[in-house]
Parts: C-alpha cells; sequence; structure tokens
C-alpha cells in the first residue's frame, strides 16, 4: 500500500513510548510503503530538530530515508489543493505525483480534500490507517 504521511503523524509514531509506535515498526517491516519528497523530508527533520534536537533529527530521516520501502519522488505539477494552509501542499502533491493510496493525516486543513474530486487524495486518519493495518 504506497502512502504519504503528514508531519503529524510522522511525529507521533517515532517515539518508542508512543501508542503509535506500531506504526512506525510496521514501516520498517515493510508492512507499507512511504513516498516522500525533498521538502517534505525537511519538514519532518525540521520539526523532529525543535522537539528533540538535531542529533535525533538527522538520525531519524537518515533511517527512513534509508529504508527500502520509502520511495524518493520528484513532484512536476503543484495543485494548490490547501487554501487553509498551503504548506501542507507538499504532501497533497506527493500524494498525487505518487499515485498513492492514502495520505495519512489527522490535519483537519486536509479535510477539504473530501470535497475535491479532481484530482482524488484519499485522507485517512492515523486511526483508520492503525485499522487498514490490522493493528
Amino acid at each position: 500500500m504506497k502512502v504519504v504521511i503528514d508531519t503529524n503523524v510522522l511525529l507521533v509514531m517515532l517515539p518508542e513510548k508512543s501508542n503509535d509506535h506500531d506504526l512506525f515498526l510496521a514501516l520498517l517491516n515493510g508492512a507499507y510503503e512511504v513516498f516522500v519528497t525533498q521538502d517534505i523530508l525537511l519538514e519532518y527533520e525540521e520539526i523532529i530538530a525543535a522537539k528533540n534536537g538535531h542529533d535525533i533529527a538527522k538520525a531519524a530521516i537518515e533511517l527512513i530515508a534509508s529504508l527500502p520501502n520509502v520511495h524518493f519522488i520528484r513532484k512536476y505539477f503543484y495543485w494548490n489543493l490547501i487554501a487553509a494552509d498551503p504548506d501542507d501542499d507538499k504532501f497533497t502533491d506527493c500524494a498525487i505525483a505518487a499515485d498513492a493510496a492514502f495520505l495519512v493525516s489527522d490535519d483537519k486543513h486536509f479535510n477539504v480534500l473530501k470535497t475535491i474530486d479532481f484530482p482524488k487524495v484519499n485522507l485517512l486518519g492515523k486511526a483508520a490507517f492503525r485499522r487498514l493495518l490490522g493493528l
């Protein structure tokens, strides 16, 4: 299953003590494929560094980038679908370019995607993603 993971979901997946760490373990075990762009990785790193320091952020990004089920893509078109927070467009653009099954996020800004027929981006919350993976 091909997905794009918003930063808010990634952040809660990483800590070992998190109730959502099993989502990260599933990624490590190859249960799903994640698609990223350079700007998504930069946002991941920036937010992780702000919360946990630069060394932890660098290690986390290096680990994620090294996984065989994490794929880098290049966007060739910018859809500008998230008017409420244009910074979130990087995730929708990546999901479209990757032909991802889902964009996984609990960010309410993405709810507008439910009203857009084209290009279709299927939004999935973290809890629904967990159920889909059988966790």
